[in-house]
C-alpha cells in the first residue's frame, strides 16, 4: 500500500512538472500574432479610412491570426509526434544494437554537436545502459493531454496578440490618434518580448527588448512590402 504524500511532496511534484509551453514559445508565438496583425494595422490609411474600413481590417486581422493560430498549432502537434517518434526510433535501435559499442555509438551520434563536447564515454554508457533496461519501449508515439493543451496555448497566444493593436481603432473615433496608439502598444509588446527573450537566454535584455523592437519594424516593413 502506498504511503499518502506529504504537502512537501505534492508541491514538489508540482515544481518538477513541466510548464504547457517553455518561455521561448510562449514568446515567440505572441510575437508572431503581433507582426501578423501589425502587417494589416500598418495598412490603415488616416486620410481615406472610415469605420467600414477599420471593420474590414480588424475581421481581416483576426481571420488571419485564426487561421495561421490554427496551422501553427497542428504544426505542433505534428513536430512533437515526428520527435517522439525519432526518439522511440533511436531507442530501439540502441537496444538492439549487436553490442555495447554499437550502441555507445548511436546514442553519440544522437546528440548535438555542443551537449556531445560536454558528455564523457561514462556517461554516454550511463545513457545506453538505461535504454537498455527499460521494460518496455510503446508501439508507436502518441499524443497526450499536455501535447493538446500545448496546440491550445499556441492557438491562443497568437490569436489573441491581435487584439491590443486592433483594439485602438474600435475604441477611439480619431483614426490618427487610434494609428499611433497601436504603434505605441505594438512597440512596447515587441520590446516587452525581447527583453523576455533576452532574460531567459542571459543576454542584456534591454539591449535584446531594443533589437527586437527595430527586428519587428523591419520584419513588417519587408512583409508589407511582399504583399502581406
Amino acid at each position: 500500500m502506498t504511503a499518502p504524500q506529504t504537502s512537501e511532496q505534492t508541491a514538489a511534484r508540482g515544481r518538477l512538472r513541466d510548464p504547457i509551453l517553455n518561455p521561448v514559445d510562449r514568446i515567440m508565438e505572441m510575437l508572431f500574432g503581433l507582426l501578423m496583425a501589425l502587417s494589416f494595422t500598418g495598412a490603415v490609411s488616416v486620410a481615406e479610412s472610415g469605420r467600414e474600413e477599420l471593420r474590414e481590417m480588424f475581421i481581416a486581422a483576426l481571420g488571419c491570426n485564426l487561421a495561421w493560430g490554427l496551422v501553427d498549432a497542428v504544426m505542433y502537434l505534428i513536430r512533437t509526434v515526428v520527435d517522439r517518434g525519432r526518439s522511440l526510433t533511436l531507442v530501439r535501435s540502441v537496444r538492439s544494437a549487436r553490442d555495447a559499442e554499437a550502441g555507445r555509438a548511436l546514442v553519440e551520434g544522437s546528440l548535438s554537436r555542443g551537449v556531445a563536447g560536454m558528455v564523457s564515454p561514462t556517461e554516454v554508457e550511463a545513457i545506453r545502459g538505461r535504454i537498455a533496461a527499460l521494460p518496455a519501449v510503446p508501439a508507436r508515439a502518441r499524443l497526450n493531454g499536455s501535447d493538446l493543451l500545448a496546440a491550445l496555448a499556441i492557438f491562443l497566444l497568437v490569436v489573441l496578440a491581435t487584439f491590443p493593436v486592433v483594439v485602438p481603432f474600435a475604441v477611439m473615433q480619431d483614426v490618427g490618434m487610434a494609428n499611433n496608439a497601436s504603434r505605441v502598444i505594438a512597440l512596447v509588446m515587441l520590446f516587452l518580448g525581447g527583453f523576455g527573450l533576452g532574460h531567459y537566454a542571459g543576454y542584456g535584455s534591454w539591449r535584446a527588448g531594443l533589437m527586437m523592437t527595430a527586428l519587428g519594424v523591419l520584419l513588417v516593413g519587408a512583409i508589407k512590402v511582399l504583399g502581406g
